[in-house]
């Protein structure tokens, strides 16, 4: 088993004994099994899944970090959202308005860039899980 800890800055998340977890790192997805090797990595927006007993549950997670040593994942994120927990309309919203500021900057500076490119890849991932798909 693996203690998975959720924390944002505002509450712990979750605090649970899961068998797996997999995290959006900022290189690709990582699979987290029982005694995985030590590992920090920074995350992305992106999908978080956990299993307990076959069964898995999904959390839309902002950019942050991971942090896996003795068979403990402690996961730290601007935001982490379950889907009953998503205002669909709301996400939306928050996707157009970074597309048009995304549209009006394109050629600009690659911070500036990057990070309205992290907004909407937030904005949709709230959205992915919000719809259940």
């Amino acid at each position: 088993m693996l203690k998975l800890e959720i924390v944002t800055p505002e509450k712990r998340v979750l605090d649970a004994n899961v068998d797996s977890v997999t995290v959006p790192t900022a290189t690709g997805e990582a699979g987290i099994l029982p005694n995985h090797v030590p590992l920090i990595s920074a995350l992305k927006p992106g999908i978080l899944t956990y299993t307990l007993n076959g069964a898995s549950d999904k959390l839309a997670v902002s950019g942050g970090f991971v942090e896996v040593n003795a068979n403990t994942v402690s996961v730290l994120v601007d935001t982490a959202s379950k889907a009953e927990e998503i205002d669909l309309v709301e996400a939306k919203a928050e996707k157009e308005a970074a597309e048009k500021a995304f549209a009006a900057v394109a050629n600009g500076p690659v911070e500036e860039t990057d990070a309205i490119r992290e907004q909407i890849e937030s904005a949709n991932v709230r959205i992915q899980i919000g719809t259940g798909r």
